[in-house]
């Protein structure tokens, strides 16, 4: 059952949208009624392989990972992690309503704001300079997409690691290291000789 949202929490997506595109007062009225609220304590899924994803997710608090299971090793492997005011939605099954290829699950209690698919094309009919907004997000999340191939493909596990701890120094600290080390590619005992080579503080 959806909750009510507070408006604590609507200001802070109302905000970061406002960081991309004027928005009007009645147009940020106007979005608040599209949204609702849900908690995810830890370990809840958000989304499971095989299950159409219903809604985009904006994450006003919280930690998120998205991984599939390796058909072979039966490991995780880990897709990519999202934390406070980010988005986590299977971009490609929310867009055509067909079933996920994989999971997102919380790493701790997590609170989003979620919009279904019929709400989500309603507001971008009602409210246009949100189609901006979403492209440019498409954009940074394509950005984000191309420099990790890059990385992982010209760079040895040290430089990812350290990169990793350069562009996202809040989920090195948060995200528990086999799951850093899943995410670069790695083994957890590798990792923890790169770490203790470098001996670099998380914040």
């Amino acid at each position: 059952m959806p909750l009510r949202i507070n408006l604590s929490s609507i200001q802070k997506l109302t905000d970061n949208i406002s960081k991309q595109v004027r928005l009007s007062e009645v147009e940020i009225l106007l979005i608040n009624s599209f949204w609702t609220k849900k908690v995810l304590d830890k370990n809840d899924y958000l989304l499971r392989n095989g299950e159409i994803c219903r809604t985009d997710n904006y994450i006003i608090s919280g930690t998120l990972k998205a991984f599939y299971i390796n058909a072979d090793t039966g490991q995780e492997e880990i897709l990519y992690f999202a934390t406070d005011e980010w988005w986590a939605t299977d971009i490609e099954s929310f867009r055509r309503q067909e079933p996920s290829i994989y999971n997102i699950q919380a790493l701790e209690k997590t609170e989003l704001l979620q919009i279904n698919f019929a709400s989500f094309q309603r507001m971008l009919e009602q409210i246009p300079a949100l189609e901006r907004y979403f492209r440019i997000i498409l954009e940074s999340y394509l950005g984000t997409l191309q420099r990790r191939i890059v990385m992982n493909n010209v760079h040895n596990a040290e430089s990812r690691y350290l990169d990793f701890l350069q562009n996202y120094p809040k989920l090195a600290a948060k995200v528990p290291q086999y799951l850093i080390a899943s995410y670069l590619g790695i083994s957890a005992e590798f990792l923890s000789r790169i770490r203790r080579r470098n001996k670099k503080p998380l914040n």
